[in-house]
């Protein structure tokens, strides 16, 4: 029965075509086992033709096999199904108005709420992805050596900030308590050296000497092999 009827299966793949000839034969594969089922199920007591109850099955299959491999991030099914709708929505109002849809008009025509209709959108963009390496072609010989990494993103300088922060607090906390509070006054308060003396009841000319001796220590420490 399943080599007989395989004219159906090659029926139904031919509807993708479109997919390129190296999917062509997954695509029968996958038609084929929606044969099976279709013949694993056919009744005789419904008298309809087996054409007809089996094509559906086969094309029900293969759509199935795209929803589940095709695309680059997975997302729930009704997504998947919205991203369609969406699709078609979104053709019929941009023919019938002239213009791109508003999210609103997209919400009316597809019964669905505007959040639904966003989220559609979002999952859109998990159908395809690229590579962060892959080079972009360009006029120049400049833009075709440049990666899509170079133009998403870029360094957060306060990451090392914080990585500082973290090796010097050990550091930190050994130091005498007046050594910390000078600390604390000049960069946590940002107290001038005049200020600070005022507060310690010492010169400013004794203030920077103390902060020259604390930060040389901490400076120490941080370059010191081992340190974390």
């Amino acid at each position: 029965l399943i080599e007989m009827n395989l004219s159906l299966v090659r029926y139904a793949a031919g509807r993708f075509r479109s997919r390129g000839a190296d999917e062509m034969e997954d695509i029968v594969q996958v038609g084929t086992i929606g044969l099976i089922k279709a013949i694993d199920r056919f009744d005789l007591s419904r008298e309809v033709e087996f054409t007809t109850f089996a094509v559906p099955c086969i094309v029900g299959e293969i759509k199935r096999f795209f929803r589940d491999t095709s695309w680059a991030v997975h997302v729930p099914r009704r997504l998947q199904e919205a991203r369609v709708e969406l699709a078609k929505a979104t053709e019929e109002l941009r023919s019938r108005l002239g213009r791109t849809p508003t999210v609103r008009e997209l919400s009316e025509l597809m019964s669905l709420p505007e959040a639904d209709v966003i989220e559609a959108r979002k999952a859109s963009n998990a159908y395809n992805s690229a590579s962060l390496d892959a080079a972009l072609t360009g006029d120049s010989t400049q833009d075709s050596e440049a990666a899509l990494a170079d133009f998403i993103g870029t360094e957060e300088a306060a990451l090392e900030l914080i990585e500082d922060f973290h090796s010097l607090a050990p550091l930190v906390a050994e130091l005498e308590e007046r050594d910390r509070r000078i600390l604390h006054l000049r960069f946590v308060e940002e107290l001038t050296q005049a200020q600070i003396g005022e507060q310690l009841g010492i010169s400013q000319m004794h203030v920077s000497r103390l902060l020259t001796r604390i930060i040389k220590r901490l400076r120490t420490g941080l370059l010191e092999p081992g340190t974390a």
